[in-house]
């Protein structure tokens, strides 16, 4: 079946396809350079692999502008179900990518700190890797902000799937839940950051019914009623 024929599965081969490079900029590259509580450390592994650290910035620039995309075709699969529930899902993750997307500001102040360009000779080594893990606290806490829209949106994502009728309510109940581990941990972070670690295994288990979503969609597609309705009466003349 034509990815194109199939609106949910076609709008689940564009979520998967950019949550790649969301995936490689906010789990891979961190975990590769940034060294928690030591700042040389982080700034000596940024400079030894500063290329690795542009792919991030940039890959994490292009997730978040194809993201409105995936938000559209998820709109136009679901707006039959309750228009204004689409509206609202549309504007909440609409709402995140500017944040996301400004806040990458920060990860390219942290390089220029790393790079130590000469207006910056004023401050030592050792200042300039403080002043840059600053920063990269910042982009932290850009997502704890972010991650805030992020879960939001599965809230009327969620109720859509539930009151589809052509996608297994189940999905709708995993999504609503989700919404409650990217809330929750983004709180935590920015009130509670000594609970971050404990509160993010806690939340965990409900971390999957985004993921279950997208796939779902991509291996078993899906159309609105009057979509394969209107099929079915074509195949039948």
């Amino acid at each position: 079946m034509s990815f194109i024929k199939n609106p949910g599965r076609f709008a689940g081969l564009l979520y998967v396809l950019v949550s790649i490079p969301g995936v490689f900029a906010l789990i891979y590259v961190p975990n590769k350079l940034i060294a928690h509580g030591n700042a040389t450390a982080t700034a000596n592994n940024i400079a030894a692999s500063e290329t690795l650290f542009r792919l991030g910035i940039a890959a994490q620039l292009i997730s978040q502008i194809l993201f409105m995309w995936v938000a559209l075709a998820l709109y136009d699969l679901l707006k039959g179900v309750n228009r204004r529930h689409a509206a609202v899902m549309l504007t909440l993750i609409v709402v995140s990518i500017p944040i996301a997307l400004l806040n990458e500001l920060n990860a390219i102040a942290a390089l220029i700190l790393v790079r130590g360009a000469d207006f910056l000779s004023i401050f030592d080594k050792a200042q300039r890797d403080a002043l840059a893990m600053l920063f990269l606290n910042l982009h932290s806490h850009g997502f704890g902000i972010t991650g805030i829209f992020w879960g939001l949106w599965l809230v009327p994502l969620g109720l859509l799937v539930y009151r589809s009728g052509f996608l297994p309510r189940v999905l709708g109940v995993l999504l609503m839940a989700n919404c409650f581990s990217y809330v929750v941990n983004s709180f935590t972070y920015l009130i509670l950051p000594q609970y971050a670690a404990i509160v993010g295994r806690w939340m965990m288990p409900l971390g999957f019914g985004e993921l279950l979503f997208m796939f779902w969609l991509l291996i078993m597609g899906a159309k609105p009623k009057q979509l394969a309705g209107a099929e079915a009466a074509t195949a039948v003349r």
